[in-house]
């Protein structure tokens, strides 16, 4: 069995030091979608739900949250991201997150990447929550990860 990075031999949690690593391009996409009702769809697409814009309101928190997530997730190095790109896209029955991360650093950004992700999908949630009781916030996962060594 391969061992986990972030425990030390007594299997607590440790966070892994990543000094020694060379820097890398790094890059990380995800996605999570939240279903909604067809009124909430409706008055997202007219631009009517009462707390403001959902879509564009969504994508400055996913965009905030990955900023944040050294922060929110304990063994999380915080890194010097160089570009977030959160978008919000309604569908016919909900609203679709994809997010981009990218950093020149030792160390990914796929946490940021699903951070971003989830913080928008929970923010179409707060915002639409009058709205519709039954929303599902739906499969958050990573799409890709890459790091490219810098020449």
């Amino acid at each position: 069995m391969k061992k986990l990075s972030h425990t030390d031999e007594a299997g607590k949690a440790n966070m892994v030091d990543v000094g020694e690593k060379k820097d890398q391009l790094r890059t990380a996409r995800a996605e999570g979608f939240t279903t909604l009702n067809t009124e909430a769809v409706k008055l997202i697409r007219e631009n009517n739900i009462k707390k403001g814009d959902v879509l564009t309101v969504s994508e400055i928190a996913g965009i905030q949250a990955a900023k944040k997530t050294a922060e929110l997730i304990p063994l999380c190095h915080p890194l010097q991201i160089t570009k977030i790109d959160v978008k919000a896209m309604l569908t016919k029955n909900g609203v679709k997150i994809t997010s981009l991360v990218k950093c020149t650093g030792k160390t990914g950004v796929e946490m940021e990447a699903l951070t971003a992700v989830s913080a928008a999908l929970l923010t179409v949630y707060d915002m639409c929550k009058a709205v519709d009781k039954k929303m599902v916030i739906g499969t958050i996962r990573l799409i890709e990860k890459t790091k490219t060594d810098i020449c």
